[in-house]
Protein backbone atom coordinates (compact mmCIF):
# COMPACT_ATOMS: atom_id res chain seq x y z
CA UNK A 1 0.00 0.00 0.00
CA UNK A 2 1.28 3.35 -1.12
CA UNK A 3 1.81 5.97 2.02
CA UNK A 4 2.39 9.46 1.28
CA UNK A 5 4.32 11.84 3.17
CA UNK A 6 2.12 14.20 4.19
CA UNK A 7 0.13 11.07 5.94
CA UNK A 8 3.11 11.22 8.65
CA UNK A 9 3.72 15.35 9.15
CA UNK A 10 6.20 15.39 6.45
CA UNK A 11 6.68 17.96 3.72
CA UNK A 12 7.78 17.31 0.43
CA UNK A 13 11.31 19.40 -1.04
CA UNK A 14 12.01 17.37 -3.67
CA UNK A 15 12.59 14.01 -5.47
CA UNK A 16 13.24 11.64 -2.77
CA UNK A 17 13.69 14.27 0.06
CA UNK A 18 11.50 15.29 2.55
CA UNK A 19 11.54 17.22 5.97
CA UNK A 20 9.32 16.95 9.23
CA UNK A 21 9.37 19.51 12.53
CA UNK A 22 8.96 18.11 15.71
CA UNK A 23 6.83 18.48 18.16
CA UNK A 24 7.59 20.66 21.79
CA UNK A 25 11.12 21.76 20.25
CA UNK A 26 10.10 22.49 16.86
CA UNK A 27 13.33 20.80 15.81
CA UNK A 28 13.56 19.60 11.81
CA UNK A 29 14.74 16.32 10.86
CA UNK A 30 15.25 15.55 6.89
CA UNK A 31 15.09 12.01 4.94
CA UNK A 32 16.91 11.74 1.92
CA UNK A 33 16.35 8.76 -0.35
CA UNK A 34 18.55 7.17 -3.08
CA UNK A 35 17.92 4.02 -5.35
CA UNK A 36 19.99 2.12 -2.50
CA UNK A 37 20.39 3.85 0.31
CA UNK A 38 18.73 6.57 2.89
CA UNK A 39 20.14 9.16 4.98
CA UNK A 40 18.38 10.53 7.59
CA UNK A 41 19.60 14.42 9.03
CA UNK A 42 19.16 14.67 12.61
CA UNK A 43 17.12 11.50 15.09
CA UNK A 44 14.75 13.77 17.32
CA UNK A 45 15.39 14.32 21.01
CA UNK A 46 14.72 11.50 22.97
CA UNK A 47 14.35 7.37 22.03
CA UNK A 48 10.94 7.59 21.63
CA UNK A 49 11.02 10.13 18.85
CA UNK A 50 13.94 7.77 17.10
CA UNK A 51 11.86 5.09 17.26
CA UNK A 52 8.61 6.74 15.55
CA UNK A 53 11.06 8.65 12.70
CA UNK A 54 12.43 5.09 12.33
CA UNK A 55 9.06 3.55 11.70
CA UNK A 56 7.79 6.32 9.66
CA UNK A 57 10.73 5.91 7.43
CA UNK A 58 10.60 2.39 6.52
CA UNK A 59 7.04 2.66 5.97
CA UNK A 60 7.47 5.66 3.67
CA UNK A 61 10.57 4.06 1.59
CA UNK A 62 9.97 0.40 2.23
CA UNK A 63 13.86 -0.36 3.48
CA UNK A 64 16.10 0.90 6.50
CA UNK A 65 17.75 3.98 6.70
CA UNK A 66 21.64 3.50 6.66
CA UNK A 67 22.83 6.70 7.20
CA UNK A 68 22.51 9.37 10.00
CA UNK A 69 24.28 12.87 9.78
CA UNK A 70 24.01 14.87 12.59
CA UNK A 71 23.93 18.39 12.38
CA UNK A 72 25.26 19.26 15.83
CA UNK A 73 25.58 17.86 19.49
CA UNK A 74 22.51 19.39 21.03
CA UNK A 75 20.01 17.24 22.85
CA UNK A 76 16.97 17.91 20.58
CA UNK A 77 18.71 16.90 17.30
CA UNK A 78 20.80 13.66 18.60
CA UNK A 79 18.93 11.88 21.33
CA UNK A 80 17.05 9.48 18.95
CA UNK A 81 20.16 8.18 17.10
CA UNK A 82 19.85 4.58 19.42
CA UNK A 83 17.32 3.89 17.72
CA UNK A 84 18.53 3.21 14.39
CA UNK A 85 21.06 0.12 14.87
CA UNK A 86 23.13 -0.34 11.98
CA UNK A 87 23.06 2.99 10.23
CA UNK A 88 26.41 4.36 9.59
CA UNK A 89 26.11 7.47 12.30
CA UNK A 90 28.68 11.12 10.81
CA UNK A 91 29.23 13.85 12.01
CA UNK A 92 31.46 16.67 12.27
CA UNK A 93 35.00 16.31 13.21
CA UNK A 94 35.21 16.39 16.99
CA UNK A 95 31.33 15.49 17.76
CA UNK A 96 32.38 12.40 18.63
CA UNK A 97 34.22 13.24 21.33
CA UNK A 98 31.97 15.86 22.72
CA UNK A 99 29.50 13.32 22.61
CA UNK A 100 31.22 10.72 24.73
CA UNK A 101 32.46 12.55 27.23
CA UNK A 102 28.97 15.04 27.68
CA UNK A 103 26.08 12.51 28.13
CA UNK A 104 25.67 13.99 31.84
CA UNK A 105 25.70 17.28 30.32
CA UNK A 106 23.43 16.98 27.42
CA UNK A 107 21.06 14.87 29.77
CA UNK A 108 21.21 18.09 32.17
CA UNK A 109 20.26 20.20 29.34
CA UNK A 110 17.93 18.41 28.32
CA UNK A 111 15.78 18.67 31.25
CA UNK A 112 16.31 22.18 31.89
CA UNK A 113 14.58 22.22 28.50
CA UNK A 114 11.71 20.14 30.23
CA UNK A 115 12.36 16.83 29.46
CA UNK A 116 11.50 14.09 31.98
CA UNK A 117 13.96 12.63 33.88
CA UNK A 118 13.16 9.08 32.37
CA UNK A 119 13.21 9.82 28.96
CA UNK A 120 16.44 11.84 29.66
CA UNK A 121 17.70 9.65 31.29
CA UNK A 122 16.95 6.71 28.77
CA UNK A 123 18.37 8.93 25.44
CA UNK A 124 21.51 9.46 27.44
CA UNK A 125 22.34 6.22 27.91
CA UNK A 126 22.48 4.55 25.03
CA UNK A 127 23.44 7.72 23.23
CA UNK A 128 25.39 7.11 20.15
CA UNK A 129 28.83 9.15 18.73
CA UNK A 130 29.53 9.31 15.04
CA UNK A 131 31.99 6.79 13.99
CA UNK A 132 32.42 8.67 10.71
CA UNK A 133 33.70 12.86 11.14
CA UNK A 134 33.77 15.18 8.66
CA UNK A 135 36.17 17.01 8.51
CA UNK A 136 35.62 19.45 5.48
CA UNK A 137 33.32 17.52 3.16
CA UNK A 138 32.23 14.40 2.11
CA UNK A 139 30.40 12.82 -0.37
CA UNK A 140 27.88 9.63 0.18
CA UNK A 141 26.24 7.98 -2.88
CA UNK A 142 22.46 6.85 -1.99
CA UNK A 143 22.34 5.20 -5.43
CA UNK A 144 20.52 6.11 -8.40
CA UNK A 145 22.83 9.11 -9.33
CA UNK A 146 21.88 10.62 -5.86
CA UNK A 147 25.13 12.47 -4.23
CA UNK A 148 24.81 14.01 -1.19
CA UNK A 149 27.27 16.16 0.34
CA UNK A 150 28.32 16.55 3.73
CA UNK A 151 30.05 19.98 4.63
CA UNK A 152 31.62 20.79 7.89
CA UNK A 153 31.12 24.12 7.65
CA UNK A 154 31.18 25.52 11.24
CA UNK A 155 31.73 26.42 14.20
CA UNK A 156 28.61 28.68 14.10
CA UNK A 157 26.03 27.90 16.27
CA UNK A 158 27.85 25.08 18.24
CA UNK A 159 31.47 24.11 17.61
CA UNK A 160 30.66 21.32 15.12
CA UNK A 161 27.78 22.05 12.93
CA UNK A 162 27.37 19.65 9.45
CA UNK A 163 25.34 20.56 6.75
CA UNK A 164 24.04 18.45 4.20
CA UNK A 165 23.46 19.79 -0.02
CA UNK A 166 21.24 17.53 -1.42
CA UNK A 167 21.34 18.00 -5.41
CA UNK A 168 18.45 18.18 -7.86
CA UNK A 169 16.24 20.95 -8.39
CA UNK A 170 15.77 22.64 -6.67
CA UNK A 171 19.12 22.01 -4.56
CA UNK A 172 18.23 21.82 -0.82
CA UNK A 173 20.54 22.68 1.79
CA UNK A 174 20.23 21.26 5.10
CA UNK A 175 21.40 23.91 7.89
CA UNK A 176 20.99 22.83 11.20
CA UNK A 177 20.75 25.40 13.80
CA UNK A 178 22.72 27.34 12.09
CA UNK A 179 20.15 28.80 10.51
CA UNK A 180 16.56 29.62 12.65
CA UNK A 181 13.08 31.15 11.04
CA UNK A 182 11.02 30.35 13.97
CA UNK A 183 12.77 32.60 16.73
CA UNK A 184 16.23 34.53 16.59
CA UNK A 185 19.05 32.02 16.48
CA UNK A 186 20.24 30.57 19.97
CA UNK A 187 23.82 31.50 20.90
CA UNK A 188 24.27 29.40 23.38
CA UNK A 189 27.65 28.46 26.03
CA UNK A 190 29.46 26.14 22.75
CA UNK A 191 27.91 28.68 20.07
CA UNK A 192 31.32 30.67 17.97
CA UNK A 193 29.64 33.92 17.10
CA UNK A 194 33.13 35.00 15.56
CA UNK A 195 32.83 32.10 13.16
CA UNK A 196 28.98 31.96 12.55
CA UNK A 197 28.73 35.04 9.58
CA UNK A 198 31.44 33.00 7.59
CA UNK A 199 29.63 29.49 7.94
CA UNK A 200 26.29 31.05 6.93
CA UNK A 201 28.64 32.84 3.70
CA UNK A 202 29.36 28.82 3.04
CA UNK A 203 25.93 27.77 2.88
CA UNK A 204 24.92 30.47 0.74
CA UNK A 205 28.04 29.20 -1.61
CA UNK A 206 27.15 25.89 -1.54
CA UNK A 207 23.15 26.20 -2.33
CA UNK A 208 23.35 29.34 -4.28
CA UNK A 209 20.21 31.99 -5.09
CA UNK A 210 17.85 29.47 -5.74
CA UNK A 211 18.16 26.82 -3.60
CA UNK A 212 16.08 25.58 -0.47
CA UNK A 213 17.55 26.12 3.04
CA UNK A 214 15.72 24.41 5.79
CA UNK A 215 16.77 25.40 9.36
CA UNK A 216 16.74 23.67 12.26
CA UNK A 217 14.01 25.10 13.78
CA UNK A 218 10.75 26.93 11.57
CA UNK A 219 9.94 27.04 8.25
CA UNK A 220 11.82 26.29 4.93
CA UNK A 221 13.52 30.26 3.71
CA UNK A 222 15.69 31.02 0.60
CA UNK A 223 18.61 32.43 0.51
CA UNK A 224 17.68 35.77 0.83
CA UNK A 225 17.33 35.32 3.83
CA UNK A 226 20.17 33.12 5.17
CA UNK A 227 21.81 36.40 4.11
CA UNK A 228 19.83 38.80 6.04
CA UNK A 229 20.35 36.25 8.97
CA UNK A 230 23.81 36.51 8.42
CA UNK A 231 24.10 40.33 8.37
CA UNK A 232 22.10 40.25 11.85
CA UNK A 233 24.65 38.07 13.22
CA UNK A 234 26.92 39.72 11.96
CA UNK A 235 25.80 42.92 13.54
CA UNK A 236 24.83 41.62 16.96
CA UNK A 237 28.13 39.84 17.24
CA UNK A 238 30.58 42.91 16.03
CA UNK A 239 31.71 40.71 13.26
CA UNK A 240 32.71 41.98 9.89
Amino acid sequence: MYVSWEEFGWERLGHGAGRRRLPVWDATVALVAGQDGALLYDTGSTLREGVELRTQAEALLGRRVTHIALSHPHFDHVLGTAAFSGAAVHGAVGTADLLARGAEELRADAMRHGMSAADATAATDALVAPRHQVSGESTLDLGGGLQVLLANVGPGHSGHDLAVLVPGSPVVVLCGDLVEESGEPQAGPDAVPSHWPAALDRLLELGGEDALYVPGHGAVVDAAFVRAQRDRLAARFGVS
